[in-house]
């Protein structure tokens, strides 16, 4: 795994067509049924890059924590980490690691995310 993602570094980093500082604002909210718990708002810095066979990204920031009942917000950092690369003129394979750090006020851990993917153009 340590391999393929440096050599789709080096491979985005190697040729760049596209490039740039972006930024990106996410609210994700969460319900268990039809119960509302939190929203997560990301406001993220990042930077992209790449060529016509792969592109990454990184970025990171504040994430404002919002709990369904909770006096205050929390905030924390956040930030992701992605890339994809064509495998065929319509197939590309993509990935995304993700991390929310933990609430300062408990003992719980750092959340990780990861997501990985094909996607097919027709």
């Amino acid at each position: 795994m340590k391999i393929a993602l440096a050599a789709l570094a080096a491979t985005a980093l190697a040729t760049p067509a596209t490039a740039g500082v972006y930024v990106n604002v996410e609210a994700n909210s969460s319900l268990t049924g039809s119960d509302y718990t939190s929203t997560t708002t990301d406001v993220h810095v990042g930077y992209e890059g790449g060529n016509e066979t792969a592109s990454f990204y990184v970025q990171g920031g504040p994430a404002i924590v919002a709990v369904d009942g909770a006096s205050e917000n929390d905030t924390r950092i956040s930030g992701k980490v992605g890339g994809s690369v064509a495998a065929t003129s319509k197939v590309d394979i993509y990935g995304e690691v993700a991390l929310l750090t933990a609430d300062s006020d408990t003992d719980d851990d750092n959340a990780w995310g990861t997501k990985v993917g094909l996607k097919y153009t027709f």
